[in-house]
């Protein structure tokens, strides 16, 4: 579904990636797993277009997308949830999800505004309240219900528990758990080996920007030496 292959990018004249390659398969939770500045946040921006791919090429569905602005892309069907959320903090909740599902058409038995509601209904009791309102952890739903409601094909999340208190984590880790089984692909990059694991069907490690090993959750979830090496867990 989706298709990195030799992908070099960075910031400016510092290279990050280095040929780095993997593939996302649709209706799977792939996870990019790595210690800090091993490129994953790296590898997401440059996906959605919000770095250039120096080298390589970056396909979805057989199109190539390496070129493409970022707001291209989010017609194609992929949305990213970055680590920053990036709520628009002067608008309110309802003003936030109107605003993204206005952009994009939805299907018939699509998400709607109503329907994200219901996966976070924590947002309804919120939806007049301003984004600068807003705890961590409803900023982080209200930025993946503002994914959703542009009815993506496939969900991209950097680090969706980052600074979040254990009762929210769980929570999120419910709610992707959701999508997961009614077949939304995702790509997920995330610190908490538990978390990310426990979501994902297949997992990639990067370090220095490349991928040192591929294979299934359930497989790096049984090789401690793999985790201490590459990981530190």
């Amino acid at each position: 579904m989706l298709d990195l292959t030799d992908v070099s990018s960075g910031y400016g004249e510092t290279q990050v990636l280095h040929g780095l390659s993997l593939r996302a398969e649709p209706g799977r939770v792939l996870a990019i797993l790595g210690r800090n500045g091993a490129g994953k946040s790296t590898t997401l921006k440059t996906i959605m277009g919000l770095l250039p791919a120096k080298a390589g090429q970056i396909s979805f569905d057989g199109r190539k997308i390496s070129g493409m602005t970022p707001f291209d892309i989010a017609k194609l069907g992929i949305a990213y949830v970055p680590e920053t959320r990036d709520i628009f903090r002067s608008l309110s909740v309802r003003e936030n999800l109107d605003l993204a599902a206005r952009r994009f058409p939805c299907p018939n038995g699509g998400w709607t505004v109503d329907r994200v509601i219901e996966l976070f209904p924590r947002l309804g009791e919120r939806l007049q309240n301003g984004g600068d309102q807003l705890s961590g952890g409803e900023a982080q739903m209200l930025a993946i219900a503002r994914g959703l409601v542009m009815n993506p094909r496939m969900l991209i999340l950097d680090e969706p528990t980052e600074g979040l208190a254990p009762i929210i984590v769980k929570l999120i880790h419910d709610k992707l758990a959701d999508l997961k089984h009614q077949g939304l692909s995702m790509i997920l990059v995330e610190q908490n080996f538990g978390f990310a694991t426990s979501l994902a069907d297949d997992v990639v490690l990067v370090s220095r920007g490349q991928v040192v090993w591929q294979g299934s959750a359930a497989a790096i979830r049984a090789d401690t030496e793999l985790q201490h090496r590459w990981l530190g867990v």
